[in-house]
C-alpha cells in the first residue's frame, strides 16, 4: 500500500486555509479570526503546534465560522468548482485503488472531492457537522493511531508528505518521500 498526505502533497497549498479564505467572501467577519489562524498554522508548518491547543483553536473558530451556516456540503461543492484545479494531477496518478489519502483537513472538504482521488481509503478529520466542532483531530500521531485502528500492522510500502509532522507516519513505511513544490525526495 502507498499512502499520500493530502495538502500540499496532492493539493497545491492547504485546502483547510483555501476553504477558509473561500468562506470570508460569503462572510467578511470571518477575517477578525485570521490573525490567531495564521499564528496556529506558521505553529503547525514548524512543528512546534501542541495538537490539543490546536484542537481547541480550530473548533473555537469552526463554530462561529461555520455559526449559519445551512449547508456546508454545498459551500464545499462551490468550493471544489473552483479549486479543482488545484489538485497535482502527476501526484494523483502516482495513487491506485487501494492506497491510503490521509490528511488532517476536515472529513466533508475531502469528501467532496473524493470521486477524484482514486481510492476510498481516505482518513481525515471527523467533524460534526450539527455541532460545528472536530470529534476527531487527524493531526500528528493521530494519523497513525486511526491508520492501525483501520488496518492493523499493515506496512506502508511507500509514504509521500510535504512535512515532518508527519514523522510517525514516516516510521512506519518502509520508504518515504517529501513532496515540495512539484518536486519529490526520497528522505528514507
Amino acid at each position: 500500500m502507498k499512502a499520500f498526505d493530502f495538502d500540499n502533497t496532492l493539493y497545491r497549498g492547504e485546502s483547510p486555509v483555501d476553504l477558509y479564505l473561500f468562506m470570508i467572501r460569503e462572510n467578511k467577519r470571518i477575517l477578525l479570526y485570521m490573525p490567531v489562524i495564521i499564528i496556529n498554522i506558521i505553529k503547525y508548518k514548524l512543528c512546534i503546534a501542541d495538537r490539543d491547543q490546536l484542537m481547541k483553536m480550530i473548533n473555537k473558530y469552526v463554530k462561529k465560522i461555520l455559526q449559519g451556516r445551512h449547508d456546508v456540503r454545498e459551500i464545499t461543492a462551490e468550493f471544489w468548482k473552483k479549486n479543482e484545479r488545484k489538485l497535482d494531477e502527476k501526484m494523483l496518478a502516482r495513487v491506485e485503488q487501494g492506497d491510503l489519502i490521509i490528511s488532517a483537513g476536515p472529513s466533508f472538504l475531502l469528501d467532496g472531492i473524493k470521486h477524484r482521488l482514486n481510492t476510498e481509503n481516505v482518513i481525515s478529520s471527523e467533524v460534526d457537522l450539527e455541532k460545528n466542532e472536530i470529534t476527531f483531530f487527524n493531526f500528528k500521531d493521530n494519523k497513525m493511531k486511526r491508520y492501525k485502528e483501520m488496518f492493523g500492522d499493515q506496512k506502508i510500502e511507500i509514504f509521500y508528505s510535504d512535512s515532518y509532522n508527519d514523522r510517525p507516519m514516516m516510521e512506519i513505511s518502509d520508504q518515504v518521500f517529501l513532496v515540495r513544490r512539484g518536486k519529490i525526495k526520497k528522505i528514507k
